[in-house]
């Protein structure tokens, strides 16, 4: 259960400032008119008053846990008057912290990770000032403290931090050094509570057989003088029909207890959006006369495997929703709000639409990060986004003996579990990330990892919050070792950090990867270009500033630059330190194709019927900092190249081909969605990239959530050495194109291509490929591209400011053509200057405004 804020309460967001001192440099509230303050957005840190002040930049040198941070504001409130109560709320203060009203000191809190409610009425004088402490954390983690640490990791530069329930991310050097969150990040509000109060609430959706049933705890407060109220009823309502159960009321020493159940006949279930609707009822509680809107609430059901027995740490994952398989697919989570500045709603929806968009069902909060608020779960539930929610712990050895730590631990878990559970989306609880990994890999004893906090206080709680969903240990887990990947869940670089062989994926047997296809994606050119701003030549690759958006493992002597670099020579034989050398805007080309073309390979590899993969977590979603991070989304929300080719790897309706030696070339299809799908496929042969050879067309038909798998050659009717394997002679073919269309109006659904041969490995003239596109109007200032080209093009590339294209990084097969939406970021855009590229063409085709 969680304490219920209302939504009309007043968020303290305006008139903020802020200032820095040297540690305990101002202790004193009375004492802060003489800092430098500058302005100040709440909820905010420290390094968005610096950035939108001009003194820092995300990837610059910053100590911010070298400083006291104070901010302030002034607001206008009266006292409590009559019957109510006033509620100063303040979501979540980085790190250790003091928060003074009216000089007065009201709260003192020490993690980042729990939420504070003070009762203020009697505090407020009409004119009011609150100012918040945010104290250094350098000399607080030089305190000698125990009980002493087991092991030590290189995640971050200080052992102690494991003390401290602050967020990793901006204290871990390899990949994320800066900035560290410090400041009040969450909102803070002022609520005033008249006549009853909600003090904790519970809704528990269950299915059972066709129905939905929604469990209610409900704890209420009658304040001041108010009768207790002669009835309580819950609501739920979905369509225009409304459904209605009054709730029995118990009477405590608190106030009131009020429970109950409410049934829903045929019940309209929850899905993943790859899979069906995310169906939602609207909750209200009516107490008397006043209603209190819940939010909404979804009925699934979950499990972790088909079967009753299954056993994560042993089988893995294999989701199923609503008794159906979901093939999960997604990428860590990064908060967006990196320069320290909240993102409003609106951004949030973005982003997570783009999410959606991408075709990823499934996204993880990591433990090295922060917990998400209810907004972001309110709309995970509505865009039909499964979560993958850690407990934030990572690799650290957390002194759970300490009795204050763990009575910090267990409150920041109820508060956390008590926004999370009952929540539909809600797929996975993780207890840390790769705590178990860590101490495998140190060569310590088995358990060591787990113990108290994570084999038994965390998964207690959990199922006394009746989470509806599978609890892992840790991730990575399962095995003889945690970081085994054919058991239980596994961090899988071999393809990625390990630089194995395409052909790894298949062998490593990965059941489900929580973690995997780590790259450093290179971002678009004007994101390349943002790195040095002032200079007229492009930036080099071993610049300095463009290192340091790059990730690394701190230790080795090398980075995930060399990681691309490894795939670019497996997958194009191209020699990337010689093509950096002559021709670097090649080489950033080819980089940003590379590893989105593996990640599909590698989602088509798990995705197929015969894999025991039930899913895969990109890392991560977004980078951070400019540059070529782990993202496949850049610093400011723009796609890279990988994202569009994750996108159609993981459409709900796709199709792609595996290589499969000597047995030949599979076609794939998946229909994920809730209808059955029946479409038109064609399997074409082509001779230097152009010449046609062979093709065969079948109409296919698939039921919902089906899939389906053909070999190329058992559709052409006979042996034509597909992927020349045999190699009894020259080979026939250098292309294979799969293209699915739609029956009823010959649309084009998904398309794959394969070249057996390898890659094109020259770039031609424009006019022999016989490129060309034309632009039509669309609704308001959106495009319609229409691309086509006598030869292959591969690669398409659409670069259009001021428009965001649905598809990009395509190939349009010889002879064929291929619509793109370009949807108008403003009002006024125009394809001025646009242009399209191809990895196989020299130069560029400029495109032209439409008529």
């Amino acid at each position: 259960m969680t304490s219920w804020p209302d939504p009309d309460a007043v968020r303290l967001d305006d008139g903020w400032e802020a200032a820095a001192t040297p540690p305990d440099g101002c202790t004193d509230p009375a004492g802060l008119d003489g800092l430098d303050w500058r302005p100040a957005h709440v909820p905010g840190t420290a390094a968005g008053v610096l950035a939108a002040a001009g003194r820092w930049r995300a990837g610059a040198a910053y100590d911010f846990d070298a400083e006291d941070w104070w901010f302030r504001t002034s607001f206008e409130a009266s006292p409590a008057a009559g019957e109510e109560e006033v509620l100063l709320r303040l979501g979540g203060i980085a790190t250790v912290a003091e928060v003074y009203l009216n000089g007065e000191l009201v709260l003192e809190s020490d993690s980042m990770f729990i939420s504070h409610a003070v009762e203020v009425g009697g505090r407020l004088r009409g004119d009011n000032t609150l100012a918040i402490r945010c104290r250094a954390l350098k000399p607080l983690l030089a305190v000698r403290r125990r009980p002493r640490a087991r092991w030590r990791t290189r995640l971050v530069a200080d052992s102690n931090l494991r003390f401290f329930r602050t967020m990793l991310l901006g204290r871990a050097p390899g990949f994320a050094p800066g900035p560290a969150a410090v400041g009040p990040w969450r909102p803070v509000i002022l609520e005033r509570r008249p006549g009853v109060a909600i003090d904790e609430l519970s809704l528990r959706p269950q299915v059972q057989g066709d129905d939905g049933v929604l469990a209610v705890c409900v704890g209420l407060r009658v304040l001041g003088d108010e009768p207790a109220p002669s009835a309580i009823q819950i609501e739920l309502e979905r369509g225009g029909t409304t459904w209605r159960e009054e709730l029995g009321v118990e009477t405590t020493d608190g106030g009131l207890i009020a429970t109950g159940e409410l049934r829903v006949p045929d019940v309209s279930r929850w899905w993943p959006h790859t899979h069906g609707e995310a169906a939602l009822y609207e909750a209200r509680l009516c107490v008397a006369e006043r209603g209190f809107d819940l939010g909404r609430v979804g009925f699934r059901s979950l499990s972790a495997g088909a079967q009753p027995g299954h056993d994560v740490e042993r089988d893995g994952l294999d989701l199923h929703v609503n008794g159906t398989a979901i093939f999960a697919r997604g990428a860590v989570w990064t908060p967006i709000d990196a320069v320290g500045l909240a993102p409003t709603v609106a951004e949030l929806r973005a982003a997570l639409e783009q999410v959606r968009d991408a075709g990823m069902n499934l996204l993880r909060l990591p433990g090295t990060s922060v917990y998400e608020d209810r907004t972001f779960f309110d709309l995970c539930d509505e865009l039909g986004l499964l979560v993958w929610q850690d407990f934030m712990f990572a690799n650290l050895d957390y002194p759970i003996a300490d009795d204050d730590f763990r009575v910090a631990v267990e409150r920041e878990a109820r508060e956390q579990l008590g926004v999370i559970a009952g929540r539909p989306s809600l797929a996975v609880l993780c207890g840390n990330s790769e705590i178990e990994q860590q101490v495998a890999m140190l060569g310590l004893p088995d358990g060591l990892g787990r113990g108290e906090l994570f084999g038994e206080l965390l998964p207690g709680l959990a199922r006394a919050a009746a989470v509806d969903a599978p609890y892992v240990p840790s991730a990575p887990c399962g095995g003889d070792l945690a970081f085994r990947v054919n058991r239980g869940v596994a961090n899988y670089y071999g393809v990625g950090g390990y630089r194995r062989p395409l052909d790894d994926v298949r062998r490593s047997a990965v059941r489900f990867a929580s973690e995997c296809l780590a790259f450093a994606n290179v971002p678009d050119e004007a994101a390349v270009e943002e790195l040095l701003p002032d200079s007229a030549t492009p930036i080099p690759v071993h610049h300095p500033r463009w290192k340091a958006g790059v990730p690394r493992d701190v230790g080795p002597g090398w980075d995930f630059d060399d990681v691309r670099d490894h795939y670019l020579q497996l997958l194009f034989g191209v020699d990337p330190g010689e093509l950096r050398r002559y021709d670097q805007e090649r080489y950033l080309e080819l980089s940003r194709a590379v590893t989105g073309e593996t990640m599909a390979e590698v989602f088509g590899e798990w995705r197929r019927p015969e894999s025991p993969c039930g899913g895969g977590i990109v890392l991560w979603l977004r980078d951070l900092m400019p540059g070529a991070g782990w993202g496949v989304v850049d610093h400011r929300g723009r796609p890279k190249v990988a994202y569009h080719h994750l996108r159609r790897a993981l459409a709900p309706v796709a199709v792609w081909t595996t290589d499969e030696g000597l047995n030949g070339v599979l076609a794939h299809v998946a229909n994920d969605g809730p209808s059955p799908l029946r479409a038109r496929l064609r399997v074409a042969l082509y001779r230097d990239f152009e010449q046609p050879v062979d093709e065969a067309q079948e109409t296919i038909e698939l039921p919902a959530h089906g899939s389906w798998q053909r070999g190329v050659e058992e559709l052409l009717g006979h042996f034509v050495d597909i992927g020349w394997t045999f190699r009894f002679g020259p080979p026939a073919q250098n292309l294979i194109v799969v293209s699915l269309r739609d029956e009823r109006d010959e649309s084009l659904l998904a398309q794959s291509v394969r070249f057996p041969l390898g890659r094109p490995a020259t770039a031609e003239p424009i006019e022999r490929l016989g490129l060309g596109a034309t632009a039509h109007r669309a609704s308001g200032a959106d495009v319609r591209l229409v691309i086509e080209s006598r030869r292959l093009a591969y690669g398409v590339r659409i670069h259009a400011p001021g428009f965001e294209p649905a598809d990009n990084a395509f190939s349009v097969a010889p002879g064929g053509q291929q619509a793109v939406l370009l949807r108008a970021l403003q009002d006024d855009a125009s394809l001025t200057g646009a242009a399209l590229t191809a990895l196989n063409a020299r130069g560029r085709l400029r495109l032209e405004d439409p008529r």
